[in-house]
C-alpha cells in the first residue's frame, strides 16, 4: 500500500523534500509517493489544497514558504496545534488528528499542525557533537526562523540565550511574545541586543537571518567570538561561516537541520524513526 505525502509551497520546484523522504522510506522499507505541490499565494487556495489532499486519502503534508503562518491559522481553527507550533507561530507539518476522526469529526476539521524546525536544529547540533547542555548561545535574527528554534534550545538545557537583531525592538518584542506563548519561556531567560552590539564569548552562535543568500555580510563586533558557528541557510558559501571559521570556530550550515526536521515529520506521519546520519551521507553522495 502506497502512502501519499506532499510539500506545499510557492515557489516549490526547488524543494529537496521528495528526494529526502524517498530515502527515509527506503531505509524503513515502506512505499510512499511524495510530491511537490504548487499553491496560489493566498489562504483560500492553501485551504482548498490541503482539504482536497486529506479528503483524497493523503497521510501528511509539509509546508514551506510562504504558507507556514497560513497553515498555523488553519490548524488553530481546526484540529489543533502542537506546543512547538503554538510557540513558533508557524506550522511546517500537517497530519490528521486521529482522536478527532474517531469522534466523528469530518476530515476537513481534523487537520493538525506541528513545527519540527527547531527540534531538527537541536538534533543536528547534537549529532555534530556540539554541547548544548549548559551552553551559552547567541542567535542573530528575530524573524520566523529564530522564533521556531528558541523553545527547543531552551528545552535542550542551554544555560543562557542572547537574541540579537539589527532592529533591537523586534528582538525585545519577540521575547515578550514567546514568554506569553509558552510557560517554559520567561523574558528573564533571554537577553536582547542589537546585532552590532553583540559581543563576548559564546559556545554556539547561530545565524537565523537569510542575509547569506544575498552574499551580504552581517556587521559583527570584533569582540564577538564563538567555539561553534551554525548558519540555518545551506547550499552555497556563507560569509557568516567563513567569518567564524577564520577565527578558529567549528562551523556547519543548515542542511542537516533540513534533513532533521524532515525526519521528525516522517516520524509523526509513519511512526518510523530515521537514522539521519546515514541518510545524510547517502544524500550527499547523490
Amino acid at each position: 500500500m502506497t502512502q501519499h505525502f506532499i510539500v506545499i509551497g510557492n515557489p516549490i520546484a526547488h524543494s529537496k523534500s521528495p528526494e529526502i523522504h524517498t530515502q527515509f522510506a527506503a531505509q524503513v522499507g515502506i512505499n510512499i509517493s511524495y510530491q511537490r505541490q504548487y499553491c496560489p499565494d493566498d489562504a483560500a487556495g492553501f485551504t482548498a489544497v490541503i482539504e482536497a489532499f486529506f479528503q483524497g486519502g493523503g497521510v501528511g503534508a509539509n509546508v514551506t514558504v510562504p504558507f507556514k503562518q497560513v497553515a498555523y491559522d488553519c490548524c488553530a481553527a481546526r484540529g489543533g496545534l502542537s506546543e512547538h507550533a503554538k510557540v513558533a507561530g508557524a506550522v511546517n507539518t500537517l497530519l490528521l488528528n486521529k482522536a478527532l476522526l474517531k469522534s466523528g469529526t469530518p476530515i476537513a476539521e481534523a487537520i493538525y499542525g506541528d513545527n519540527t524546525d527547531g527540534q531538527g536544529l537541536v538534533n543536528h547540533i547534537t549529532s555534530l557533537g556540539w554541547p548544548l547542555k549548559d551552553a551559552r548561545v547567541a542567535i542573530i535574527g528575530a524573524g520566523g526562523a529564530a522564533r521556531g528554534v528558541i523553545l527547543p534550545l531552551i528545552e535542550a538545557g542551554i544555560a543562557e540565550l542572547t537574541l540579537a537583531n539589527r532592529t533591537l525592538s523586534k528582538a525585545i518584542n519577540l521575547v515578550a511574545e514567546l514568554s506569553v506563548a509558552s510557560e517554559t519561556i520567561n523574558d528573564q531567560q533571554i537577553k536582547t541586543c542589537s546585532t552590532e552590539a553583540l559581543s563576548g564569548d559564546f559556545d554556539i552562535i547561530i545565524n537565523a537571518t537569510s542575509i547569506g543568500l544575498s552574499g551580504d555580510t552581517l556587521l559583527l563586533s570584533d569582540e564577538l567570538s564563538g567555539h561553534y558557528a551554525y548558519d540555518m541557510m545551506y547550499g552555497r558559501e556563507l560569509p557568516f561561516l567563513q567569518h567564524f571559521a577564520e577565527r578558529g570556530a567549528q562551523t556547519s550550515d543548515g542542511y542537516g537541520m533540513l534533513i532533521g526536521q524532515a525526519a521528525l515529520s516522517f516520524e509523526c506521519w509513519t511512526g518510523h524513526t530515521i537514522d539521519v546520519v546515514k541518510v545524510t551521507k547517502t544524500l550527499q553522495a547523490l
